[in-house]
């Protein structure tokens, strides 16, 4: 199916959707008797089954897999355990140390917990970089920070000093997250 019907469908369901919620509202369902309690499990079902559908739509389908960003972080932390299997650092890692290097102490005391990794799948993420985790504060997963090597070197690599700090400012970003900021409260740290 082309991209034409599958949109003009979507907005029909959204539009149906939306006006099957708005009727639930101004004119509920009676629950005396089995129409009314049936009409009530389907529309509850109806409105978890779009959401869900939403949520989805929203996350998109061509972000890194979980067993292919596992396999990334192994590999990171093989290779972290026994350095002498590790090729030469790329230009591109470098800048990424130089930026853990010129953090506060005590931020890169955070990351000798929190592995940095670098990775060529920006453009699908639609990003320079990413947090994964939940907090410092709670710890019940793994934290990680990705750099993006292939959407901070096509939008900044054009200079050589800009791309450093971008990839600083990312790291820094991505960090502010590790530490519990929002996506608006690290903003407001101008990151």
């Amino acid at each position: 199916m082309n991209e034409g019907p599958r949109s003009a469908l979507r907005a029909a369901a959204i539009a149906v959707f939306a006006v099957g919620v708005l009727l639930m509202f101004l004119h509920p369902p009676s629950l005396s008797g089995a129409g009314g309690l049936a009409t009530l499990i389907v529309a509850v079902l109806a409105f978890f089954l779009i959401v869900a559908w939403g949520t989805v739509g929203l996350m998109g389908l061509d972000g890194m897999s979980e067993e292919d960003f596992e396999r990334l972080v192994r590999r990171s932390e093989e290779l972290a355990r026994q350095p002498d299997l590790a090729r030469g650092a790329t230009e591109f890692e470098v800048l990424v140390s130089d930026a853990i290097d010129r953090l506060p102490p005590d931020f890169q005391a955070l990351l000798e917990k929190t592995p940095v990794v670098v990775s060529q799948r920006g453009a699908q993420a639609g990003a320079y970089g990413h947090y994964f985790g939940d907090t410092v504060a709670r710890g019940y997963y793994e934290d990680r920070i990705v750099i993006y090597q292939d959407t901070l070197e096509r939008d900044f690599g054009y200079d050589p000093e800009l791309l450093a700090a971008q990839v600083e400012r990312v790291l820094r970003h991505e960090l502010a997250h590790h530490l519990g900021w929002n996506e608006a409260g690290v903003r407001d740290l101008g990151l």
